[in-house]
């Protein structure tokens, strides 16, 4: 740890060093899961386990608005996203993504990514592939023509390129960061001006069409969106899904670990499909923590955190702890057969109430494709050569190192369906 000009410690370059084992760490040798620390000089509270989450996503205690950094704004959420919001804003804006993003209101997007999918596949045959290159321009596909986006084929592996770039930068200060911001540039303007098309009736959208939803949606002022924040927002939807290729390289790593599982999900048991997408979540990490600055001056058992203080809630360390998930680094999809999970338990995405909260409403969605194409994945015919299927714990966002190369044979059976 470093010390800043007071004497106080900064785990700024700890947390670099250590990525998602930072806050575990710290957390483990606090009984009462909370510790105080500083990062980027500034006073930081972290909290861990399901009563944390429900005080971290209590607004009248954490607030979003000017808590996001400015890099992950910039590569990431993008500026004046809706994760930036709170109150009624943020109660209008996030009713737009529930509405196209929970109940079933995205089957359309699964059905179009089995398509894709099963497209790529058959290309696959004969060659060796690496899964997680081979799967964005499959979701970016996909996304985009459920969105009612025009992108011609030939500018899909450039899409998701960028859509993974943005994901892959946002935790880190070196070249990855700065790809990322260009990438989003790019789409934000790329977007920006099929919105403005569709304002003006230049461009049909299928009615419904999430495109067709941002560019009519209007605020909490009741005055349509800029359509910078449009593009924004439509890179809220097209980006997460994109970045679903994270759980897919993680399925198929773990169905080489533990080839046990590839049976059940050939069989197409959707009560373990939908289990063994909850385990690929809970045990592989993907976020590490989210954060929000403290409203007014809180105490959490017995720690003082002042008002505008960092809080962060450690999402990878909940997801490994022994007291929710008995031998939690053990992947085991049965501890989700028969469970009900609590709002506030399983938190790779977050955690409360999505239609209301700052939860991620595209979680659904997340287990749905991961469901689908852990099923086909399972069913594919292919070996995985000697290769570094390691995944570094400093990376964030981090994946397997090779990506998980394959050989899928000349004559792989095309998958059957999942329906």
């Amino acid at each position: 740890m470093l010390v800043d000009l007071m004497g106080r410690m900064d785990d700024t370059l700890t947390l670099a060093i250590q990525g998602y084992g930072w806050l575990p760490n710290r957390l483990r040798h606090s009984p009462q899961d909370v510790v105080r620390t500083r990062l980027l000089g500034q006073t930081t509270v972290a909290l861990r386990g399901p009563d944390a989450a429900r005080f971290f996503y209590d607004e009248q205690h954490i607030r979003r608005h000017g808590a996001i950094p400015e890099p992950l704004r910039g590569t990431l959420f993008g500026k004046g996203a809706v994760h930036t919001l709170d109150g009624e804003p943020h109660r209008v804006r996030k009713a737009m993504f529930t509405a196209l993003l929970m109940n079933g209101g995205y089957d359309g997007l699964v059905e179009r990514a089995e398509t894709a999918w099963d497209a790529a596949t058959r290309s696959w045959a004969g060659r060796q592939v690496v899964l997680f290159d081979e799967t964005a321009p499959v979701l970016a596909r996909a996304v985009c023509e459920w969105t009612g986006i025009p992108v011609q084929p030939q500018d899909l592996p450039a899409l998701a390129a960028d859509l993974v770039a943005m994901v892959d930068g946002f935790a880190t200060a070196g070249p990855r960061h700065w790809r990322a911001r260009r990438a989003r540039g790019r789409r934000e303007r790329w977007l920006a001006g099929i919105v403005t098309q569709v304002r003006r009736g230049e461009l049909d959208v299928p009615p419904g069409a999430a495109l067709a939803a941002v560019a009519a949606h209007r605020d909490s002022d009741g005055e349509l969106l800029d359509p910078q924040i449009a593009a924004v927002e439509l890179l809220n939807i097209i980006r997460p899904t994109v970045a679903v290729t994270w759980f897919v390289t993680f399925a198929g790593h773990a169905l080489h670990r533990w080839p046990e599982h590839r049976d059940r999900l050939r069989q197409g048991d959707a009560v373990f499909a939908e289990a063994f997408a909850h385990e690929v979540r809970r045990f592989y990490p993907f976020a590490p923590f989210i954060g929000g600055r403290a409203r007014t001056d809180l105490t959490w058992r017995g720690t003082d955190i002042p008002a505008g203080a960092i809080v962060l809630l450690d999402l990878y360390g909940q997801n490994h702890d022994a007291r929710l998930w008995p031998d939690p680094y053990r992947f085991d999809p049965d501890r989700f057969v028969g469970r009900e999970i609590g709002a506030f338990d399983l938190v790779p995405q977050g955690g409360g109430d999505p239609r209301t909260g700052h939860r991620c409403p595209g979680e659904q969605i997340t287990v749905a494709l991961l469901k689908a194409l852990a099923v086909r994945l399972a069913r594919l015919d292919h070996q995985v050569p000697a290769q570094d299927l390691d995944i570094p714990l400093h990376r964030i966002p981090t994946r397997p190192v090779s990506g998980l190369v394959m050989a899928v044979p000349a004559r792989s059976a095309a998958p059957l369906s999942t329906h």
